[in-house]
C-alpha cells in the first residue's frame, strides 16, 4: 500500500469527508451529528493505523469492527421512537444528492485495482455497477426533488435499484477480503480496506450511503401512507 500515489488516498479521504458533509447538512447542520461522525472517523483511523485490521486469520474477521457498529446504530435509529423522530427531520433532497460521492469512489476503486490492492470484480470493469447510482443522483435530485417531475413510485424504484447496486458491490467486497471467510479473488484480494484511509469505505461511506437510501425510502413510504388516509 505504500507504493500508492498520494493522490489516491487523498481523493478518497476527501470523498469520505464529503459524504459526512452531506449528512451534516441533511441533519440541519447538527453539531451532535458532526461530532459523532468525526469521532467515528477518528476511531477507525486509529484502529487501522495500529495495524489491527491487517491480522486476517481471526474468527470472527476483524474487519467486522468496521461495519457492525454503524449498522447497529442505523438499526437503533429505526427501531426507537427518538431515532425515528430524528430520521423524519432529515432533508431527503440532500441525502439524494449525497450519492454523487459514489462516482469518485468508483474511480478510486479502479485505481486501487490497477495497483493490485483490490480485485477487478470490485470495479466498473468487473461486476460493480454502482457508478450508475452516482451519475444518476444529480438527475434524480433535480427532476425529483427540485422540479418534482418524478412521482413517489419512481423515487422509491430508484432508491431500491441503487440499494441493489450497493448490496452487489458490498457482497463482492466482503467475500474478497483476506479472512477465513474469503470466497473469491484469492489471486488479488481486497486488501485496501484493511488500511487507512480506505477502511473509511466500509466503516463510513457505505453505511452513510445505505443510511441515506433507507431514510429516503422511509419518508417516501410515510408520505404514501399519509396520503392514503
Amino acid at each position: 500500500m505504500d507504493s500508492l500515489p498520494k493522490y489516491i488516498p487523498l481523493v478518497f479521504a476527501f470523498t469520505a469527508l464529503l459524504s459526512v458533509w452531506f449528512v451534516y447538512n441533511a441533519a440541519n447542520k447538527s453539531k451532535t451529528t458532526l461530532i459523532l461522525l468525526f469521532l467515528w472517523l477518528g476511531f477507525q483511523a486509529g484502529v487501522s493505523l495500529s495495524g489491527f485490521y491487517t491480522v486476517t486469520d481471526t474468527l470472527p474477521p476483524r474487519f467486522i469492527l468496521m461495519v457492525a457498529p454503524p449498522l447497529l446504530f442505523i438499526l437503533f435509529l429505526f427501531i426507537t421512537k427518538k431515532g425515528r423522530t430524528f430520521l423524519d427531520t432529515l432533508d431527503t433532497k440532500t441525502l439524494t444528492l449525497l450519492h454523487v460521492v459514489r462516482v469518485p469512489v468508483e474511480f478510486v476503486l479502479l485505481w486501487l485495482f490497477l495497483y493490485k490492492a483490490i480485485p477487478q470484480v470490485m470495479t466498473f470493469e468487473g461486476r460493480n455497477f454502482d457508478i450508475l447510482a452516482g451519475f444518476s443522483a444529480p438527475l434524480v435530485y433535480y427532476f425529483g426533488c427540485v422540479k418534482a417531475k418524478l412521482n413517489r413510485s419512481q423515487l422509491i424504484a430508484w432508491n431500491l435499484f441503487c440499494l441493489g447496486l450497493l448490496f452487489n458491490i458490498v457482497a463482492h467486497a466482503a467475500l474478497s477480503v483476506p479472512s477465513p471467510l474469503q470466497q473469491m479473488s484469492f489471486d488479488q484480494p481486497n486488501i485496501a480496506i484493511l488500511h487507512f484511509p480506505f477502511n473509511w469505505l466500509p466503516s463510513t461511506v457505505v453505511p452513510l450511503v445505505l443510511f441515506s437510501h433507507l431514510v429516503c425510502l422511509r419518508q417516501l413510504f410515510l408520505k404514501k401512507t399519509n396520503s392514503a388516509h
